[in-house]
């Protein structure tokens, strides 16, 4: 009776650290967004307008976040039962979002990013279950 009233409580503080956790990183990711707004980030191959390119580099930004056991559980449950596995959702957009959001922040003083793309993969120890997702973003920066 003991070792599942330690894994109640262990679920518990992984589900109140996890929510914790990924509210604030959801704040951080709005207030960086926010001020990254102005730099255009589109995936055409051709940039807005041909006049005036000093140069192009290409900027990566890549992120690795991992799963917090409570969701873990959650969703090996959903898998059990079957349906949308949203607590992976989550962990996806915020991976996506924190990777463009790097890319971004690479390309100081660039005009625009062009032709972005995004890989996703998961890092786990078996086949079976995913521990974290990996995400990189990558494009050209166009600099006038």
């Amino acid at each position: 009776m003991f070792e599942l009233y330690i894994f109640l409580g262990l679920t518990l503080l992984g589900y109140i650290s996890g929510s914790i956790i990924e509210k604030n990183h959801y704040k951080r990711i709005r207030k960086r967004e926010a001020a990254l707004l102005d730099l255009p980030t589109i995936a055409l191959k051709k940039p807005l307008t041909d006049e005036g390119i000093e140069h192009v580099k290409l900027i990566t930004g890549s992120v690795v976040i991992s799963i917090d056991y409570f969701k873990k559980i959650l969703a090996g449950l959903i898998n059990f039962f079957g349906g949308n596995i949203s607590a992976y959702e989550t962990l996806i957009d915020r991976a996506r979002r924190e990777a463009i959001l790097r890319m971004k922040e690479s390309a100081k003083g660039a005009s625009e990013i062009i032709n972005i793309r995004i890989e996703t993969t998961s890092i786990s120890k078996n086949t079976k279950n995913v521990g974290a997702i990996e995400v990189i973003a990558y494009g050209t920066a166009i600099y006038r």
